[in-house]
């Protein structure tokens, strides 16, 4: 007898809809086709008992179960209550009048039949939905999380004995309900705030312009000067994520399989903080069985590499591609997936080796050929990517130790940023795939960054002084596209331009970086 059932298999972030072919002939063996990796392969074992602990039995000629289509590799132990449902019918000890065509099956079996969470549960709802599916059956420790897709039943099933009573008729098994409505919205106010940070108001300024327009940042300075502690007050300026950005984040940690099920909606933009002794695959992702990286868990939100130089070569280069294209391929001799990636590079580092290049006061032991080795560490096509290169200063401790001095807020920075969002929302409205100045196409930088003949004379001029590339031109503009949309000025000024340029100090020769005194390198 043939029966056919509704899986489901994942693939990177997206989920397929597998048929699941079940036959039992004459003859002997257990057999399992249509590119099914050792976890989907070893589950007849687990099914045979789970059968037997029902008090039925499991039969004793050839079963063959198929998964379709082919092409595409199935790995996890999500088809286990497929299957054991698709051979209990086949060999005739459970009866479906039609019912379970339009829901699709997913979960693992324990062997006393009991169902365990699986990754990507709504990754599977969702893609239910554009099937047309009416309904979806999980593990309840995974239905919660299946329950964030509209337009769709989602059953909740604790066992397998679950499943064969709602195949009767008189079920009283009913989906659970969402409660994605009744949710409290992400609470801003609960991060680390910018006022309690004194002094390095260039630094601040600079993240403002960050956050409003999606760009990267890198922030040099000596040791101890706030560099992080800046970094990590990021997230409280940045604009709330669309109902797009939300499920698109929350689809990423489905499958990312960090412990456990996805219980609610991420409404807060990522930020993750990998350590510097993180692989180039833990950052991009993949693995023998592929999950996102550091990079794809950060989509929407921000990356931030503290101490940048400490992480290897091989994972600074793997941000080039990312950072250019808002997403990730990861190529494997049995598979190619791609993860979205788009997110805000900020990253932090040392001027030099000793920490003191430049500094006002202290006096850099570092010779000429260690900081040009020191550089060159980071390679010149990423460190062009990167749209902002700012500066930190020490501060002196009279500054730290005024009292009563507070500085600005998290909140009315972040009122700021949300403006210039809306004016960029307003300007790429008819544009897809960009929401932001930082995903600017280059061929839209004329309509959308229009100089006049007085501004452009200056720009090439302080370009050809600093021997800024063509890369950084562009940089530039898009920068100076977001200062003005924060100043509310239709039209990009010479100021605009003038404090982009500004930003771009590591684009410089190593002779024009010079500290406030003349520190020689080498020295």
């Amino acid at each position: 007898m043939l029966v056919k059932l509704n899986g489901s298999a994942l693939h990177g972030v997206e989920a397929f809809r597998i048929t699941v072919e079940v036959s039992i002939d004459n003859g002997l063996g257990y057999y399992i086709t249509g590119q099914a990796d050792e976890t989907v392969k070893e589950s007849l074992s687990r099914i045979g008992v789970v059968i037997r602990n029902l008090g039925l039995h499991m039969p004793r000629t050839k079963i063959s179960v198929n998964l379709s289509p082919a092409e595409i590799r199935k790995t996890g132990p999500g088809f286990d209550l497929p299957i054991a449902i698709g051979i209990l019918l086949a060999s005739g000890q459970a009866k479906d009048a039609g019912k379970l065509q339009d829901y699709v099956l997913a979960g693992e079996l324990g062997l006393d039949g009991s169902t365990l969470p699986i990754r990507g549960c709504l990754c599977m709802a969702h893609q239910a939905v554009l099937d047309g599916m009416k309904g979806i059956i999980v593990p309840s420790g995974s239905a919660r999380e299946a329950c964030l897709v509209k337009g769709i039943e989602v059953y909740g099933v604790k066992h397998i004995r679950d499943v064969l009573d709602f195949l009767k008729p008189d079920s009283l098994i009913v989906p659970v309900r969402s409660d994605i409505e009744s949710m409290q919205p992400f609470e801003q106010s609960l991060m680390p705030d910018f006022s309690d940070v004194k002094g390095q108001e260039g630094v601040k300024r600079a993240l403002e312009i960050a956050a409003a327009g999606g760009h990267n940042a890198i922030l040099i300075g000596p040791p101890g000067v706030g560099k992080s502690m800046l970094a990590k007050r990021l997230p409280s300026i940045l604009p709330p994520m669309t109902r797009e950005e939300v499920l698109e984040t929350t689809r990423i940690y489905s499958v990312s399989n960090e412990g456990q099920a996805v219980s609610s909606l991420i409404q807060g933009r990522p930020f993750r903080s990998p350590h510097h002794t993180a692989s180039d695959v833990s950052l991009t992702g993949g693995g023998s069985f592929p999950m996102p990286g550091e990079m794809s868990k950060a989509h929407n939100g921000v990356l931030f590499l503290d101490e940048l130089w400490e992480f290897s070569r091989s994972a600074i280069e793997v941000l080039r591609q990312p950072l250019e294209e808002g997403k990730v391929r990861i190529a494997r001799a049995k598979m190619t997936l791609e993860y979205p990636a788009s997110f805000m590079l900020i990253a932090a580092m040392n001027p030099c080796f000793c920490g003191y290049y430049g500094h006002p006061e202290r006096h850099c032991t570092c010779s000429r050929r260690a900081l040009e080795y020191y550089r060159r560490k980071i390679s010149g096509p990423l460190m062009e990517r990167i749209d902002l290169h700012v500066e930190a200063e020490s501060i002196p401790l009279s500054e730290l130790a005024e009292p009563g001095k507070r500085s600005e807020s998290s909140a009315d920075i972040r009122k700021r940023v949300i403006r210039a969002r809306e004016a960029q929302a307003v300007r790429f409205g008819l544009v897809p795939g960009i929401h932001c100045n930082a995903r600017m196409r280059d061929a839209g930088l004329e309509v959308f960054c229009p100089l006049d003949n007085y501004a452009k004379r200056f720009l090439f001029a302080r370009m050809e002084k600093l021997q800024l590339s063509v890369r950084s031109y562009s940089r530039i503009l898009k920068v100076s596209r977001t200062i003005a949309d924060l100043a509310g000025s239709v039209g990009i000024e010479m100021e605009h331009i003038a404090e982009a340029i500004h930003y771009r100090g590591l684009d410089r020769p190593l002779e024009v970086r010079r500290g406030k005194r003349d520190v020689r390198a080498g020295d």
